[in-house]
């Protein structure tokens, strides 16, 4: 399955189960998904080998395509909650993500200074110091935490570099009282082996790492389109639900998107 892929730099905007209304930023290609996770849910699909990033659009050319959607936005009195850096896999995998950061606060501040700029991220790179400098100069770093234990991480988000589940919750304590720590929650099978983040025993580990992470909030959701793998199930907001009550029983805020 190809995947949903967005074809343009700037796309939206669009109304957001999270975010409101958003307007999106694309720092990838638009012909083909590209991150350091292979997410068997994506709804990007799946992850193909990396172009070089010579292939990405330009920092002038993200600024200069922001600058004229916002300002053509603004002369229609549009309304916007978030910029938001999402597109075709995980942004900070362009070499200059911490300028376009600092650009599209800029922009932000000119335009529509009301609006919130959100990151959605896997987290992966945000062990590098100016690439965690960047996330933390935005309102919503909203980075990735799908698994209790090691195994889930890697039958589940299949990281396509050298990293760990234990890394990944290391590096998300930088944000402490920042992050925004968004979970998605599936079961079915996988390679005819069963797959279930929603398990007790991933719950509770998963609770853990939360609990260490201290995030200003969590997001909590299922699978809403296709995925590559068909096999799997959406998870019921019941369930989703009772989640969320054991995350607020950390005195740690919670929504369930179902």
């Amino acid at each position: 399955m190809s995947g949903f892929l967005f074809e343009q730099i700037i796309f939206g905007p669009i109304k957001s189960r999270r975010l409101g209304i958003s307007l999106g930023i694309n720092l990838l290609t638009t012909s083909k998904k590209h991150c350091t996770f292979n997410c068997i849910y994506c709804e990007c699909g799946w992850t193909q080998v990396h172009e070089a990033s010579n292939a990405f659009p330009t920092r002038p050319q993200i600024k200069e395509a922001l600058k004229e959607k916002l300002a053509t936005m603004q002369s229609k009195n549009a309304m916007l909650d978030s910029i938001t850096f999402a597109g075709n896999g995980e942004p900070s995998i362009h070499p200059h993500f911490p300028g376009i950061v600092e650009d599209v606060v800029e922009l932000r501040n000119t335009y529509y200074p009301d609006a919130l700029v959100s990151v959605l991220t896997n987290g992966s790179k945000a062990s590098e110091p100016f690439v965690a400098d960047a996330l933390l100069l935005t309102d919503q770093p909203i980075l990735k935490l799908d698994a209790g234990t090691e195994e889930t991480f890697r039958e589940l988000n299949n990281p396509r570099i050298n990293i760990t589940l234990k890394e990944i919750v290391e590096t998300l304590t930088v944000f402490k009282g920042k992050a925004i720590i968004q979970s998605l929650f599936v079961k079915g099978t996988y390679k005819g082996k069963p797959i279930d983040n929603t398990s007790d025993k991933e719950i509770d580990a998963w609770l853990k790492h939360i609990q260490r992470i201290q995030p200003r909030m969590v997001m909590i959701y299922p699978i809403a389109r296709s995925t590559p793998v068909e096999t799997l199930e959406k998870i019921p907001w019941e369930e989703l639900n009772h989640i969320a009550q054991k995350v607020e029983a950390l005195g740690i805020e919670t929504e369930v998107f179902a």
